[in-house]
This record gives structure tokens, C-alpha cells and sequence, in this order.
């Protein structure tokens, strides 16, 4: 994406920005200033530097993974590779992380990973052979291990780097039957689960489901009805951005009727067609050049195009105190992390704009992960036990309402009721399955915080509420 625009230099960093939203719902909780304190801040952060012969040299790169918490174990977090990747920013995903985790109620801590490198400067091979120097730096310090710490894609990496992630560890613990849960995210042949790649953004499509199934929520935010016929403006169509603009225009009917991207954005009133854009993009590299709808350079300037519903899906730091006052999206909804500084979110929040927070929104990915995980520990995939016991016991009731019925098989039924009725779950409709009630059950949590007390003003401060309880309760049975 286009780097933000020049930020006020009295703006907090994007760490303060976490620092600050944790502070002011602590503020509203009775927690000993010993026990916030150690929720607030992180556990460890180590950083590796090694080195890597390539091109006819040795290339040194910086590493780091941040263990924000450990009230529960594994600690869990993806790797970024990305040139902006620093201590900073590691800790401030780690603290995210252990939030996130509490409030969908994932057995995680919080962590967080980064390699300070540009993935486009260097071939597969060469990836290959940083990503596995990377990795034994880490997992020689149990910063990957199955029970202890378990990283997973973010920026700038993917299933690809996972896999070869967890065969480094593989060769390096060959004794460990669960190798195989050391890292999540990865491709289907190596042990993942149907559904991770496309979790984030299905997450969003659920979040935003569970919104509009509320009247009082959507009318907080201006608007009615259900998804059908919204405007949505999305910012980045990488996996999570397009993923969420695929459900939301394919499945609910919602109007994509702007696509932001590094080098442009494409505007279209009447809906952007997001499997063409994303067809052209991974043919261009960009959106210049897309033939349909209307192309601007300023690419940043789209997010302030009037809208219902905005989804920034990139980087942190996108909607801040230089831009905040000419957004004009009633609903922001935060597929990324950090997306809105925290002098933003106060300018939105006097507005009345409505944010569903990142904390929530785009915890699909560790949703998914935590069933990935559980299923490389129990070596078996879901549904595989019960499938087709569960069509048995269908094909019993239909064979009874056909004799009930008095007709042949099959006259009383419709062929296609008789069809889904009769098949049993696979493994993605299940892990669907488990998001869908996972997203539903956590905005209810945050929701009832936010509409019970008078001193929780949005969403954000009644997710972290919620999440910062949990985790406190966690410290307090463990005799802190």
C-alpha cells in the first residue's frame, strides 16, 4: 500500500496507539496496578541476526519473534516479512495477539514474529533458504515448538513459508510426534486445514453478519437492513481484503464500490468485479491498467469516497489524525491490524462512526489456526470419525418419512433437500462452522459490555474489556 500521510508528529507510534486503547478500558477495571502492569507489558523479545550466503556473499538479516504473554501456552502469533518489521511493532501484534486470543477464547498467548526483509527482492529458492536459516535461529531457542510457541503466516509470507518452516523443524525434532503443530497455516498436504487460507476474510463476512443481526448496532451506525446493496470500500486485496470482498459481494450482496491498492484504487458505483481485479493484479502487479471502472493514482484519497462500510485491509496506521476527519464511511470495520491510529479513533468515535475493532474483526485467522492446531495434535481430520455415521442416521429419517409418506423413495422430498440433507459435514463446513459460532459468540461478549455500562463508549474499549478480563482471571487462578 501507499504509505500513510504525513502523520502529525504529536500522533502516538502504532505501539503507543495499543498501549493507549489497553489504558483506557483498564482504567474502567478494578485490576491491581501489579497485575495491569503485567498484562501490559510484554514478556520477552528476542531478536536474531544471522547470516545467509547468497549471490556470491553473506547477507546478514534481522529477526524477531515477541512472547507478549503466556497465561496460556502455546504463545501464538504470525510472521510478517516486511521492510518496516522492528521491535516496536513485533510487540505491539504480541500484545494484540494475546488480546485477540482471549476475546474469541483461543488457548493462546500472545506472540508475534518479523523479518526485516523485502520478499520481492529475492527468488523462491533464495526465500527458501533465508526462511529455514529464520526459522532454526528460532526453534533452537523454542521460539517454535508445538506447546510452547506457534507462529503462522502474516504479511508478506504465506502456506509456502509454513511448510517449509515446519519441515526445519521436523528435521531438527525428529523425535516429536507433533511436529506437525509447530506452525499453523500451512498447505493441506502438510497438514493444514481446509479453510485457514481463506479464515480472515471469511471472519470479516461472519463479524459483519453478527453487526446487522442487531438493529440497535446498525442503527448506531446510520444505517438498516442487512448487507444487501451496502457500499464497501476495501483497502488492500491481498488474501484477507479479497477474501472478505468476495463473500461479502458474492454471498450477501453487497456493492464493492472501491478496491485501494499500492499504486491506485479502481472506483466503481455500480460494484467492482473482484475475481476480474484480482485476476489483473496478479497478472500487473497493480490495478493500473484494469479495464473496467475508473482508475485513480491517488490511491489514498479513495478511502475518503462516501461509503457504508470501509474495510482497511492493509497496513497500520492507514486512517490517522492527517485524514480521519474526511473519511466518510458510516461503518469501519478493521481487517487489519492497527489500521486507525488512536488520535483517529477518537476523532471517528466523536463523529459517530461506528468501528468494528481489529481486536474482533479479524480474529478468523487465529479462530482457524487453533482448529489446525488441534487437529495436527490429534492426528485425525475433522468429521473423518463421524461423517458417515451422520448420513446414516439421515438416511434412516428420510427412509421413514417415505414409508410415513406412502409414496415411493423419493416422492415426498425434493431432490435437493434430499441431497444436502443426506451429507455429512466435510472438514470445511465444519471449520465454517466453528468461525461462524466463534465470531457470533465473541461480538456478542463485547456487545453487552458496550450496551450495559455508560462508561464504555464504542466497541473497541468493550472488546478489550472483555479480553483484558479473561486475561487477568488466567494470572488469577494461576495464583498471581
Amino acid at each position: 500500500m501507499n504509505a500513510p500521510q504525513a502523520i502529525h508528529a504529536a500522533e502516538p507510534s502504532f505501539r503507543q496507539s495499543v498501549e493507549m486503547m489497553f489504558s483506557r478500558a483498564a482504567a474502567l477495571m478494578n485490576l491491581s496496578p501489579g497485575l495491569e502492569e503485567k498484562i501490559r507489558v510484554c514478556n520477552a523479545t528476542y531478536i536474531v541476526r544471522f547470516g545467509v550466503r547468497l549471490r556470491g556473499g553473506i547477507r546478514t538479516f534481522t529477526g524477531y519473534r515477541a512472547v507478549h504473554s503466556e497465561h496460556m501456552e502455546p504463545a501464538k502469533g504470525g510472521i510478517r516479512y516486511a521492510l518496516s518489521v522492528d521491535q516496536d511493532e513485533v510487540e505491539a501484534l504480541a500484545a494484540l495477539m494475546t488480546y485477540k486470543c482471549a476475546l474469541v477464547e483461543a488457548p493462546f498467548g500472545g506472540a508475534k514474529g518479523g523479518l526485516c526483509i523485502d520478499p520481492r527482492e529475492w527468488t523462491e529458492e533464495e526465500l527458501e533458504r533465508i526462511t529455514r536459516r529464520f526459522a532454526y535461529e528460532l526453534i533452537k531457542r523454542d521460539l517454535i515448538n508445538p506447546s510452547q510457541n506457534v507462529p503462522a503466516p502474516d504479511m508478506g509470507t504465506s502456506e509456502r513459508e509454513m511448510a517449509w518452516i515446519a519441515d526445519q523443524y521436523r528435521r531438527m525434532a525428529t523425535t516429536d510426534i507433533n511436529a506437525r503443530a509447530c506452525v499453523t497455516g500451512k498447505p493441506l498436504t502438510q497438514g493444514g486445514i481446509a479453510g485457514r487460507t481463506e479464515a480472515t476474510g471469511r471472519g470479516i463476512q461472519y463479524a459483519l453478519r453478527e453487526f446487522f443481526r442487531h438493529p440497535d448496532d446498525a442503527a448506531a451506525a446510520g444505517l438498516v437492513g442487512d448487507l444487501s446493496g451496502k457500499r464497501v470500500i476495501v483497502q488492500g486485496l491481498g488474501n484477507v481484503g479479497y477474501h472478505a470482498a468476495k463473500f461479502l459481494s458474492e454471498q450477501d450482496g453487497a456493492r464493492i464500490v472501491a478496491v485501494v491498492e499500492h499504486d491506485g484504487a479502481i472506483l466503481d458505483p455500480d460494484g467492482v468485479d473482484i475475481e476480474a481485479l484480482k485476476t489483473h493484479l496478479a497478472a500487473c502487479g497493480g490495478v493500473r491498467g484494469y479495464a473496467q471502472g475508473t482508475f485513480r493514482a491517488d490511491a489514498m484519497s479513495a478511502l475518503e469516497e462516501p461509503c457504508d462500510i470501509l474495510i482497511p485491509a492493509a497496513l497500520e496506521g492507514a486512517i490517522h489524525a492527517g485524514n480521519a476527519h474526511r473519511i466518510r464511511a458510516n461503518l469501519i470495520v478493521e481487517a487489519a491490524n492497527g489500521p486507525i491510529t488512536a488520535a483517529a479513533d477518537e476523532q471517528l468515535r466523536d463523529r459517530g462512526v461506528v468501528i468494528i475493532p481489529d481486536l474482533y474483526a479479524n480474529a478468523g485467522g487465529v479462530t482457524v489456526s487453533y482448529f489446525e492446531w488441534v487437529k495436527n495434535l490429534s492426528h485425525i481430520r475433522f468429521g473423518r470419525m463421524e461423517r458417515r455415521r451422520e448420513e446414516a442416521r439421515h438416511q434412516l429419517l428420510v427412509d421413514e418419512l417415505d414409508r410415513l409418506g406412502g409414496g415411493a423413495p423419493g416422492e415426498g422430498l425434493s431432490a435437493g433437500f434430499r441431497q444436502n440433507y443426506l451429507r455429512g459435514a466435510t472438514e470445511l463446513e465444519l471449520v465454517r462452522s466453528g468461525l461462524d459460532d466463534t465470531m457470533r459468540e465473541s461480538y456478542q461478549a463485547m456487545r453487552e459490555v458496550w450496551r450495559s455500562r455508560d462508561d464504555v463508549p464504542d466497541l473497541r474499549t468493550a472488546a478489550y474489556l472483555v479480553a483484558i478480563d479473561r486475561v487477568a482471571e488466567s494470572y488469577r487462578a494461576m495464583g498471581l
